[in-house]
């Protein structure tokens, strides 16, 4: 059986043509149906996130997968061409194992990536086009997935600014869904906070923004409060933690501003993470007691560091899936020696079934019965020898010593 696996990446393609590629659901089942009906054993899954879309299939040409892909989406095949990327086999296995474990993704160990794996599996599931081979591989990629992150430290350390920023928050604070939040701005990496700090178990959120609208926009998402960046002062003493970035010239949190706000809060502990450049809390704010203000370049500091621990625990992530793609290969090759076992000995079955017939025909016309038996042996032995036989002599004459001795082995050949 032949494992194939063809996609494009942030790696290989631009975000235009990974755009034309992907796989919304609304098409997917249709995609899935057809891509099964392309294959030998009707197996498929596609996985299509907005840095991927890859086509995991069995039994199946390649060429005929990449041809089915630029068909579908009505591509220029040569265009697709010089992204895609190919494996089969072993390597097809190493690299869905890779992907589901974060060592391809654009953030090295980043989580995600599994649960998007796991819903292409489901959705394959759901329509029909898994089969044993898919089943046991992605079954055999989950449990692989767990492995990598339970042995090594591939997803322990933030190598993100905004997800430091929230490690950093729950260093502080132990039960994060106990405190309160401020999120100043209302851009891509302040909404990379919420989704982190929503992961944790925070529900009580602000959204405060210089428009509104866009406030409440995101607000909307994560079910928290929106208000203007005006409006600052009257919610800051309801804060445990401030995180803000934001493309303001200049400071929207002043040492005044936070001085009032740890006076009403009685001086409990707040915690200021400034992600923005320029700064948007000025800097005499961490001359306060009481109050903790981190910067873009501590936590900097801290992604950098981090980025090295996860290429440490790479390293040994690599070899996990290197080791446990072989062990998934030598169980689909055992089930090619049980589907071979199984043909040969119903071959072997028929030609005893079809010797046994003409031996029973002859006695029931009379014949003598140890002339039926001593035909019935010889054709038998001949029949069953005969294709080893010509294996033998082919391997003799064309000089493959290997096949030969290979050959004399299985069939218990002994000199003696």
């Amino acid at each position: 059986m032949t494992l194939v696996a063809i996609g494009i990446n942030h790696k290989t393609a631009s975000v235009s043509l990974r755009e034309k590629v992907a796989f919304g659901p609304d098409i997917l089942a249709d995609a899935l149906k057809s891509l099964a009906a392309q294959t030998r054993t009707g197996e498929a899954v596609i996985v299509s996130t907005c840095n991927r879309t890859e086509l995991y299939t069995n039994q199946v040409e390649s060429e005929a997968l990449v041809q089915w892909l630029s068909q579908f989406h009505n591509l220029d095949e040569a265009e697709l061409r010089r992204s895609i990327y190919l494996h089969t086999g072993q390597k097809a296995v190493q690299h869905l194992l890779r992907v589901s474990s974060g060592l391809d993704s654009l953030v090295l160990g980043e989580p995600q990536i599994l649960g998007q794996i796991k819903k292409a599996f489901f959705d394959a599931r759901d329509t029909g086009t898994i089969a044993h081979t898919l089943d046991r591989l992605f079954q055999h990629t989950f449990k692989v997935a767990k492995q990598i992150r339970t042995e090594t430290e591939i997803g322990t350390s933030a190598v993100s600014v905004a997800f430091a920023a929230v490690n950093l928050a729950k260093h502080i604070f132990d039960d994060l869904s106990k405190s309160k939040v401020m999120l100043v701005g209302a851009g891509e990496t302040v909404e990379l906070v919420a989704r982190h700090l929503t992961e944790r178990g925070v529900t009580d959120i602000i959204v405060a923004n210089r428009t509104l609208a866009r406030a409440e926009g995101m607000a909307a998402e994560f079910g928290a409060t929106a208000v203007t960046l005006p409006q600052i002062p009257e919610h800051l003493h309801e804060c445990d933690i401030v995180i803000s970035s934001t493309a303001s010239p200049l400071p929207i949190l002043g040492k005044g501003m936070v001085e009032n706000a740890l006076k009403q809060r009685r001086q409990q502990a707040m915690l200021l993470v400034d992600i923005a450049v320029p700064r948007d809390i000025e800097s005499e704010v961490g001359d306060l007691e009481n109050a903790y203000l981190y910067t873009v370049d501590d936590l900097q500091g801290i992604v950098e560091k981090n980025m090295a621990s996860r290429l440490e625990a790479a390293e040994q992530a690599e070899l996990i899936a290197q080791e446990q793609s072989v062990e998934f290969l030598n169980w689909l090759r055992g089930l090619d020696s049980v589907a071979t076992i199984r043909a040969y000995r119903s071959q072997s079955e028929q030609l005893k079934v079809e010797a046994l017939q003409r031996a029973v025909e002859r006695l029931e016309r009379g014949d003598e019965a140890s002339a039926v038996v001593n035909e019935l042996a010889n054709k038998l032995t001949n029949k069953l020898i005969h294709s080893p036989t010509q294996a033998l002599s082919k391997a003799a004459r064309s000089g493959d010593l290997d096949s030969l001795e290979l050959l004399r082995s299985a069939l218990g050949i002994n000199d003696n």
